[in-house]
């Protein structure tokens, strides 16, 4: 896991998400409100909903094109909890959040096909999440 996710506002306009994505290189922002995860918003989310759709990126907020409630785990989950999330609800990032839903972490692809002793099962789920269609 990606300890200290980096977190907008629900408030926060597509063009701050996408610097911060930019700047650190990142393909996703946690989005929160009162510091309580609320959705997601990935690169891919800033192009479809907001680009493909001509919204203004510097005054449309993450709202509009987050994904509200989005599949969560818990710092005691393990590897295989959150390879099924991703599979099932074919997603790539998987939020970690304490027992306040207060982001603590994220778990990408990348993290699980880091991890050790699951890179068979790594491989396997990213071919299943890859391969699922999309879910907007």
């Amino acid at each position: 896991m990606t300890v200290n996710p980096r977190a907008l506002p629900l408030d926060a306009t597509l063009y701050e998400a996408a610097r911060v994505m930019r700047d650190l290189g990142i393909g996703g922002v946690l989005v929160t409100f009162s510091g309580r995860l609320c959705g997601m918003v990935t690169d891919r989310d800033l192009v479809v909903r907001g680009v493909a759709e001509s919204r203004d990126a510097a005054h449309t907020p993450l709202s509009d094109v987050c994904t509200a409630q989005p599949v969560t785990v818990t710092p005691d989950d393990d590897i295989g909890t959150a390879l099924r999330l991703m599979r099932d609800e074919a997603v790539r990032r998987v939020p970690v959040v304490d027992d306040e839903n207060r982001p603590v972490g994220i778990v990408s692809i990348g993290d699980l096909a880091m991890a050790d002793g699951t890179a068979m099962a790594s491989a396997d789920a990213l071919w299943e999440i890859s391969k699922a269609p999309p879910n907007f």
